[in-house]
């Protein structure tokens, strides 16, 4: 960690305890250890709450003496290298971050080179509309459609394209896991798989995990198998292939999940892999296969005749999934961005990948 530091005076009232690093930032990490993956997955997740407090400066219109953005940064030794603005409401909703060329980092090829970050949903200010509006985006399985998600697509594509893939991140919380989430599926189909850092990313479902019961749990979900991959079935005789082979081409990527089973946003998550899994230890994996590419909502968008010409943004052949096991205190806390760097997490780590 740099040892350059700004002096923020933690009794100013506009100041959330939040928003300022040094009251609620990852503290214990004076030296960054690329090699660790606790480390890259604090570091990952102060580059998003970096765009968070990046657009709450432009929102209070904080000036570069009272801004409390830069330490999420600068204490990891990075720079920005450009803003993503959303042309509809002039929101910053992501950045991509440039590790300074110091003797230390040079040194040690683990680290980042880019960091191509991506905020969730904002509940204040000026930007609420357009966030509220992406997310029945989301549910709609229309993200990829957006203006937003165009410019995202275009800022990894030009990282991508003038300085190459290796060691970029994408990382994004909520809505902007969504975000890094497509993103990183859109270039993995071209072969460019990037490692990525996906923080309580959506999963359009009903919170079935929440059901204590594991036997009505595991039968909700085969139940649910079943007829989905019908529907899949059905709809092939009428539609071709391509799509699978589209599902199937992804599973060389491998994102890193990370989800709380209290946040009923992301915890199906959880449940998605170990399903699967369980149907391929009962001998009937040819069924979940088929089943865990589409989505009953998607079907029913279809039948509805509004389909979205895409796969649903939570479906993922392969991902390293963290779960948070330590106790929540409330739904703000499970779904909060700051749980992923702290020092004592419970974390429950498993890599699943598609046959």
């Amino acid at each position: 960690m740099s040892s350059s530091t700004e002096i923020i005076d933690p009794t100013d009232p506009i100041v959330s305890e939040r928003e300022n690093f040094y009251l609620s930032g990852p503290l214990h990490l004076t030296t960054v250890n690329w090699a660790d993956p606790d480390h890259r997955r604090s570091v990952a997740a102060c580059m998003v709450q970096s765009v968070y407090i990046l657009e709450r400066d432009r929102q209070e219109k904080r000036d570069e003496t009272r801004a409390l953005a830069p330490p999420w940064w600068k204490s990891f030794d990075f720079q920005i290298y450009k803003l993503l603005v959303d042309n509809a409401d002039r929101s910053i909703f992501g950045a991509i971050f440039q590790l300074a060329p110091t003797e230390s980092v040079e040194n040690h090829g683990e680290a980042p080179r880019y960091v191509i970050a991506f905020r969730g949903t904002i509940t204040k200010g000026d930007a609420v509309a357009q966030d509220i509006e992406l997310n029945v985006q989301i549910l709609q399985n229309r993200l990829h459609q957006t203006p937003r998600f165009e410019a995202a697509i275009q800022a990894v594509r030009h990282v991508v394209a003038t300085f190459g893939s290796s060691n970029v991140w994408l990382a994004g919380h909520s809505l902007g896991a969504a975000m890094a989430m497509l993103a990183g599926k859109t270039t993995a189909r071209t072969g460019v798989l990037l490692e990525s850092f996906l923080f309580n990313p959506p999963f359009v479902s009903a919170p079935i995990e929440r059901i204590q019961d594991k036997k009505v749990k595991h039968g909700i979900r085969f139940a649910g198998s079943v007829i989905t991959a019908g529907l899949a079935l059905a709809s092939k005789n009428r539609t071709d292939r391509s799509s699978d082979a589209s599902f199937t081409a992804l599973a060389a990527w491998v994102p890193g999940l990370f989800v709380n089973p209290a946040d009923d946003i992301c915890s199906e998550y959880v449940g998605y892999f170990e399903h699967r899994k369980r149907m391929e230890d009962m001998g009937v994996g040819a069924i979940e296969r088929l089943a865990t590419q589409h989505s009953i909502g998607g079907f029913l968008m279809n039948a509805l005749g509004r389909p979205a010409g895409g796969d649903p943004v939570h479906l993922i052949p392969s991902a390293t999934v963290s779960v948070n096991r330590s106790p929540a205190r409330d739904f703000k806390d499970a779904h909060g961005i700051h749980q992923w760097w702290r020092e004592d997490l419970r974390l429950d780590t498993k890599t699943y990948t598609f046959k």
